[in-house]
């Protein structure tokens, strides 16, 4: 069996972190890797991404974490890198990583992924230089995640984002912001590759479960969404659909 761990938006700062750390504790005995989808501070600074750091410093399993908006809004995203690389922390941005868990392999895309919207309400490259930068943005990010994706060889295969690549988890959400919550070109780059499963937050408003137009499950792991530290997802041999633990 094959135990991931995963959570979104933690809006960490120095005023909860060591709250952070105790509601993290267990985690080590509870899964083989813990995965970090996005908004893992507040505002993107360095000082925040220490506190994350020490939140995180009773975690014995490997951790891998995208980025999210507010992880970037600081400006300072190679330095927040950094720091969390030196906690341990493998930050992905259009890369993966393959973790060994006995006799399997847990392959691991990650993208922050962008908005855009969804098919039938969704922008295009076309008009103003701003929309173009936008929607392109979207897409260049969207076909890095197909092509990391595809070439991942593994056991387990997950794409881990920050930005919604269904509506499914968005309802409950205002539908006028779900351009800014994510992008169905995301789906089409995990269905156009293949995957056992994406993980995703920003959505605090939205709902837990959803699938790609393909049928690859989705969840969305935002903290005010599944309302604890973390949610593990079980995987047998071969692999399959995720089982909630």
């Amino acid at each position: 069996m094959i135990r991931v761990a995963a959570v979104a938006d933690l809006h960490l700062a120095e005023d909860s972190a060591a709250a952070w750390r105790d509601a993290l504790a267990p985690v080590s005995s509870e899964a083989d890797a813990l995965l970090l989808g996005g908004d893992l501070t507040r505002t993107g600074t360095v000082e925040e991404a220490k506190a994350v750091a020490f939140a995180l410093e009773s975690v014995e399993i490997p951790v891998l974490a995208v980025l999210g908006n507010h992880d970037h809004h600081a400006g300072r995203v190679a330095e927040l890198s950094s720091v969390l690389a030196g906690a341990g922390v493998r930050v992905l941005e259009g890369t993966s990583a393959v973790l060994e868990v006995g006799e399997a392999r847990i392959g691991v895309a990650g993208s922050k992924g962008f908005g855009g919207g969804f098919e039938n309400a969704c922008g295009s490259e076309f008009g103003e230089a701003e929309m173009k930068a936008f929607i392109g943005h979207t897409r260049t990010l969207a076909e890095r995640l197909g092509r990391v994706l595809a070439a991942l060889r593994s056991d387990v295969r997950i794409a881990l984002l920050h930005y919604a690549p269904i509506p499914g988890t968005l309802r409950g959400e205002r539908r006028e912001i779900y351009p800014f919550l994510g992008s169905h070109l995301l789906a089409r780059a995990v269905d156009g590759a293949g995957a056992d499963l994406v993980l995703h937050g920003h959505a605090h408003a939205g709902s837990e479960k959803g699938a790609t137009p393909g049928g690859v499950p989705v969840r969305n792991v935002a903290q005010p969404v599944i309302r604890s530290a973390y949610r593990v997802f079980c995987f047998g041999r071969p692999a399959g659909s995720p089982d909630r633990a």
